[in-house]
């Protein structure tokens, strides 16, 4: 306990059905009367309906009952610093309102209709929408669309490692190359063990790549040397993109 004005002070967690858990902190020379006058605004319950229980919060068990008149003091019981203070109500009817204020189910929910928060402005999926993220990204959307794979490719980490597809591709530059875009074609998509994630193996045209198609002794898949490499699925866009003449 600590002393405050020269009366000691206690700590106590005050706890009921109709109010969250909060930290309260009392004089122990307080009446219990005075005690349950206090708590009435704290948890919504009136003072003649309060059943109080110290309990000890490491193990839940009930020290005491705390009642008594004006010449009772809350000093009286065992109270130490950081015990629950349960306040029960005896109301008969408080049980049609018990935990109308602490149970979020009870609370009726806002739902708008899709088709009216797609008009908004200032939302989520119209940022989403002018900057091009997820599945409003045309390179992303146009891959996972594509009628030609033989899955969606939002099922890739599914697929066998060894198949390979056909498939002609162009793969997007990096921001810091904007100059650079490849084709080639996809030779593997799924999970690999030099990185997370779900991966995208491709052939290219040109000798551009870093390997052959295997990475740290393991093979994912067949190329000529330094045609091959692996990229993110948002850098490849599904297209008729035939081999360039460069002549």
């Amino acid at each position: 306990t600590v002393s405050l004005g020269g009366s000691p002070i206690v700590t106590l967690f005050v706890e009921s059905d109709t109010s969250i858990a909060s930290e309260r902190r009392f004089d122990k020379a307080i009446s219990i009367p005075q005690l349950k006058a206090r708590l009435e605004p704290i948890t919504g319950i009136l003072a003649h309906n309060q059943h109080l229980l110290l309990v000890r919060d490491s193990d839940k068990a009930t020290i005491a009952t705390i009642q008594g008149d004006d010449s009772v003091m809350l000093g009286a019981f065992p109270v130490e610093n950081f015990m629950v203070l349960r306040v029960i109500d005896t109301n008969p009817g408080a049980a049609s309102t018990r935990n109308q204020y602490t149970d979020v189910s009870l609370v009726q929910k806002y739902e708008m209709e899709d088709d009216k928060y797609d008009r908004l402005q200032d939302s989520v999926r119209d940022f989403k929408r002018r900057n091009k993220l997820g599945r409003f990204d045309d390179a992303k959307s146009s891959l996972s669309s594509d009628s030609s794979l033989p899955e969606p490719l939002c099922h890739r980490v599914n697929l066998n490692r060894n198949r390979k597809w056909v498939l002609r591709r162009r793969f997007l530059p990096s921001l810091f190359h904007s100059h650079l875009i490849k084709r080639g074609q996809v030779m593997y998509v799924g999970l690999t063990d030099f990185k997370q994630g779900v991966w995208v193996g491709v052939e290219y045209d040109e000798p551009v790549g870093k390997h052959n198609g295997t990475v740290a002794g393991k093979t994912y898949f067949t190329a000529r040397n330094k045609h091959a490499a692996f990229v993110r699925p948002n850098r490849v866009q599904v297209g008729d993109f035939p081999e360039l003449d460069l002549f």
